[in-house]
């Protein structure tokens, strides 16, 4: 919900150092704003924030029709918080997913027909419980996910052109609010006004190219990014860790089975035979994803026919499926890699999602990341486009996101890790299929012919399984014994693949960039990734996420007291800041003059009074708020804290959340993160003063 549909009107103004004019409000020229290339997650969400933020943008896509591929499909905390913001997204994936019960957990088996190794519940009681979040993650196709942010964009006046192109898109310039398939770009050149974009597409079986021009590039176009490479942006890691096939394929009957014996999201399944992992996405309608390595030279892509994915299926399944359905095949490669730069070109070509970034898919950090970078970018195009800020701000996403997705990317890689341990404990260690891979291809191995090296590779390969025989991996043999054991402690102790990381999830904090770091604030850094599920302990730091609390609205144009959380009291529609204060003297004395301020730099404020828990009556509150302690603005709102019943025993105030007194005050950014603090004794010296340099700094002026 938006807390700006009772809190009166509240204006969006520019700063007036820029042109009269504003890039985002005239498209007259035949210049777009901006251009964002790749119709994934990533542009999708980008294009409905900067809609909603009246920021004017297209969209071209070089795939002719939307992926029905299932791709990504866990979605973390702090993904389905922005989700929130769009107008029932969240909702609506919460309503649409499977239910949680048969997805929490983690399945280690011979054979889905057969022994089970062990199981990890990935769900704990406090995931449910909203403490430290509004909203729990969610378990929903990439897909699915896709249909969803359209209906998005068709509300909000997108249209998608096919691929074929139409009469109207035939001459003259791109227009907003369109989203192009069929169209990939092949080539951009900047000038000093703007980047020219050439777009390649097919119509009547030749291919043409269409002109567009834009002030802002951002390529969202995925690993293989065209636009990451036509910037020169090189990628910094390890890459082609592992090669993979991705098999989709549809069984009621399988779904129907697991549904009621052993439902999960994951089957990591390992016997004599074939060696893979199946990905439940959606157990009602029997739909799965395998995915199983390949050893090229020796081993191809066009290996994997729709007759041998089924036969590899039937041998991990245990038994024949006679609905099984193979929808689609694809190859892909494992990276974990970071681009040298999100950045470029005079901060007029950008990059974000897997163009930015690359990490293995344990921990499902690829699309989250992705989604959470577009929600950095936007209000901050937003701000660069509508005259509020120099384009130096854009340079702060990347000083704020690509740190973000270096240690996601250790993170992912060090989980990545965690799920090889466990067919090491089984007697399959990956590093030696690896190292005899590399013996045969690089190797004296090498002169053989190739039909000879694909024979030998299959030979040891079959060797290497044989130590998941029936006959060794059971407790009566002393060897099966001993990797049982192990296989149990490593599930006890957490060091298998892990799906959720709070810490990581919502405790990711911006140390430089759009915000005002403090000497207090070094402590609650966030530390080295460990691969182990950490809980997230909320800080009001600089950079840091605004924690979560549960509140009570109270409105003079309301009848009833409205419940929100905290974030809820940010804006989603407007580039607006929120300052969050107790009600204290000198605490709406820094109000007013973070108001002042505000309207000095043609930026909208707004101003919450947190009001602690045994605040009664609204006559109460009236008399310090709506009395006369902020007038004569009107962009503020009263809230009043919520003790959660889950918690009571240990009940904090939001001032304790937040490691702070309530003389304290907390800006927030458009993003919901935390762009300046006054910690402890609140403000020394004159407020407008400290309001002035706060303001400057986090926009760049």
């Amino acid at each position: 919900m938006e807390v700006l549909g009772f809190v009166g009107i509240f204006r969006t103004m520019r700063y007036q150092y820029t042109q009269k004019r504003t890039f985002s409000e005239v498209s007259r020229n035949g210049v777009l704003p901006v251009l964002i290339v790749g119709a994934g997650p990533v542009g999708l969400v980008l294009s409905i924030l900067l809609t909603k933020l009246g920021v004017k943008c297209a969209v071209l896509e070089k795939s002719k029709t939307f992926s029905k591929h299932p791709q990504a499909h866990f979605i973390n905390n702090r993904s389905m918080e922005v989700f929130r913001k769009l107008d029932g997204l969240a909702e609506e994936i919460q309503k649409s997913q499977p239910p949680v019960d048969l997805w929490r957990k983690f399945i280690y088996c011979t054979s889905l027909f057969g022994s089970v190794l062990g199981s990890v519940d990935h769900m704990q009681p406090q995931d449910f419980e909203q403490v430290v979040s509004p909203i729990s993650v969610a378990h929903f196709s990439q897909y699915k996910l896709t249909a969803l942010l359209l209906k998005q964009l068709e509300n909000l006046s997108f249209h998608v052109h096919k691929w074929e192109g139409e009469e109207g898109l035939n001459h003259g310039h791109l227009r907003e609010r369109q989203i192009l398939m069929g169209h990939e770009c092949v080539s951009m050149d900047a000038t000093d006004n703007c980047i020219n974009v050439t777009a390649s597409f097919l119509k009547e079986g030749k291919y043409r190219e269409r002109n567009i021009q834009c002030r802002i590039l951002v390529g969202a176009d995925g690993a293989g990014s065209t636009v990451r490479k036509l910037a020169g942006i090189t990628m910094k890691g390890e890459e082609d860790m592992q090669k993979l096939v991705s098999i989709h394929f549809l069984s009621k009957e399988l779904g129907h089975y697991l549904l009621n014996e052993r439902p999960g999201m994951l089957f990591f399944i390992f016997n004599t035979e074939a060696i893979g992992v199946l990905i439940a996405h959606d157990l009602n309608q029997g739909e799965f994803v395998l995915q199983t390595p390949f050893y090229p030279p020796q081993q191809s892509p066009q290996d994997f026919s729709h007759e041998v994915c089924e036969k590899l299926i039937f041998k991990l399944v245990g038994r024949e499926l006679l609905d099984i359905d193979v929808i689609d095949i694809k190859p892909w490669v494992m990276h974990a890699e970071v681009a040298e730069k999100y950045v470029a070109c005079d901060h007029r070509i950008i990059l974000a999602g897997d163009a930015a970034h690359r990490f293995p898919p344990a921990g499902g950090f690829g699309m989250n990341t992705g989604i959470q970078d577009a929600h950095n970018l936007a209000w901050k195009l937003a701000s660069f486009l509508k005259g509020i800020a120099p384009s130096s701000i854009l340079h702060t996403y990347d000083e704020e996101r690509r740190p973000i997705a270096i240690f996601n990317t250790e993170l992912s890689i060090q989980n990545f890790r965690a799920a090889m341990a466990v067919p090491a404990a089984l007697g399959l260690n990956p590093t030696v299929a690896n190292s005899v891979h590399q013996a045969i291809t690089n190797g004296i191995g090498s002169i053989l012919p190739s039909g000879l090296q694909r024979a030998v590779l299959d030979g040891i390969f079959t060797i290497g399984r044989a130590q998941l025989s029936e006959y060794l991996l059971n407790e009566k043999n002393p060897i099966g014994s001993l990797r049982l054991a192990k296989l149990r402690r490593i599930f006890e102790e957490g060091k298998s693949l892990q799906l959720q990381f709070p810490a990581e999830d919502l405790g990711f904090r911006y140390l430089k960039g759009a915000l005002v770091p403090d000497s207090d604030s070094a402590q609650d850094a966030l530390e080295a990734p460990t691969g182990r599920r950490r809980d997230y302990i909320p800080t009001g730091a600089p950079g840091s996420r605004l924690p979560h609390m549960n509140v009570r609205l109270r409105l003079s144009n309301l009848t009833s007291e409205e419940i929100w959380s905290t974030l809820d009291l940010v804006s989603g529609d407007k580039i607006e800041f929120l300052l969050i204060i107790a009600p204290l003297k000198e605490s709406y004395q820094l109000a007013h003059a973070a108001l002042k301020v505000a309207d000095e730099f043609k930026v909208s404020a707004k101003v919450c009074v947190m009001w602690p828990s045994n605040t009664h009556t609204g006559a109460e509150m009236s008399c310090a708020a709506a009395g006369g302690a902020l007038i004569p603005y009107e962009s503020y709102v009263d809230v009043v804290e919520i003790e959660m019943e889950v918690v009571k025993k240990s009940s904090k105030s939001w001032w304790d959340i937040c490691k702070m007194t309530d003389k304290g005050a907390i800006l927030v950014r458009p993003d919901d993160h935390i762009a300046w603090r006054a910690a402890k004794t609140g403000i020394v010296g004159d407020p407008i003063l400290e309001m002035q340099r706060v303001f400057s700094a986090i926009l760049g002026l």
